[in-house]
């Protein structure tokens, strides 16, 4: 079968009536949004995606307001043209790429061409819209609540940022259904709860963590581990497996000594903890006995690379 050729999209407003005009013939949009350097894990929202919609966009943008100032975007990586051709290896293909220059008002009336020169090439580096360059980007959306424990704690702004740019990707594509990792879990249920107290007609679907042979979850990141540090990593995905065993098998008095045993699985192995968290698993409050739903997430550097995974544990009580 010959592979199915998508229509790339860069603005806004030939995206939305696109999206228009295929609604006007009664198909579904189904829509995954990324920020490229596609794998795997992508691939697999794709496909569950294809199960609820009729046609399906996927989004390539690198999302600056989601960045602090001391994060530098030019480190995440990228290859558009190799995007394309994994998108294309998908059965039953994909409709439409939508990769805009910019989604961000800098002030010029036009947010579609200034991306690298307001984001900034400052001594190489790229910089975030969320620095004075970026003075004319005024609103946001934030899930309060959601966004205070785990990966909020250390990186304040990520999730205005994901929030932002969701809602600004929805307004543009104006899908029926949007398929989310459960990998980035906390972001998936701020978005499903932003979905829902804002009232967006669309249907938000988490779908399963994808891994490597290994157990390592799969992530972009993965390729800017050394050798070694990718051994390492792996420890994450076991050391949350054997808790998971532990608390099926009964040890659920005592959320502490779970996330201790984690801990300390991945720092032998040469990981460094940012949190290691067993809460909610819609509230995403900290749990300190296992009595309901929960999950356990857990975000660790190996050198210069910080990982994120989780596993949902579900014990009836």
């Amino acid at each position: 079968m010959e592979a199915k050729e998508p229509i790339i999209i860069s603005g806004k407003e030939e995206m939305r009536k696109w999206s228009r005009s295929v609604r006007a013939q009664g198909k579904s949009i189904g829509f995954v949004p990324t920020m490229g350097y596609l794998h795997e894990g992508h691939l697999s929202l794709i496909r569950e995606s294809q199960k609820h919609a009729e046609v399906i966009v996927v989004s390539i943008y690198l999302n600056p307001g989601q960045f602090s100032p001391n994060e530098d975007l030019s480190t995440y990586p990228c290859d558009f043209l190799g995007d394309i051709q994994k998108l294309k290896s998908i059965p039953g293909g994909i409709d439409v790429v939508f990769h805009p220059h910019n989604l961000y008002d800098y002030g010029d009336g036009d947010g579609s061409k200034r991306n690298e020169e307001e984001m900034g090439k400052r001594e190489g580096k790229v910089v975030s819209c969320v620095e004075a360059g970026g003075a004319g980007h005024q609103t946001w959306v934030r899930v309060e609540g959601l966004d205070k424990g785990l990966c909020g704690k250390n990186r304040p702004i990520f999730f205005r940022g994901v929030a932002t740019v969701v809602t600004k990707l929805f307004n543009i594509v104006e899908p029926d259904v949007a398929v989310f990792g459960k990998k980035d879990y906390q972001q998936w249920r701020i978005l499903e709860r932003m979905v829902r107290d804002l009232d967006f007609g669309i249907k938000v679907i988490g779908a399963e963590v994808m891994r490597e042979d290994d157990g390592i979850a799969m992530s972009s990141r993965n390729v800017r581990l050394s050798p070694d540090e990718r051994k390492q990593a792996v420890s994450i995905s076991r050391a949350l497996s054997e808790a998971k065993v532990a608390a099926e098998k009964g040890q659920v008095n005592c959320c502490k000594d779970l996330r201790n045993s984690v801990s300390k699985i991945i720092e032998e192995a040469g990981g460094r903890i940012d949190y290691a968290e067993i809460v909610d698993q819609e509230s995403l409050e900290t749990a300190e006995v296992i009595e309901r739903h929960v999950v356990f997430c857990v975000a660790a550097w190996f050198g210069k690379v910080r990982l994120i995974d989780n596993m949902e544990i579900n014990i009836n009580a």
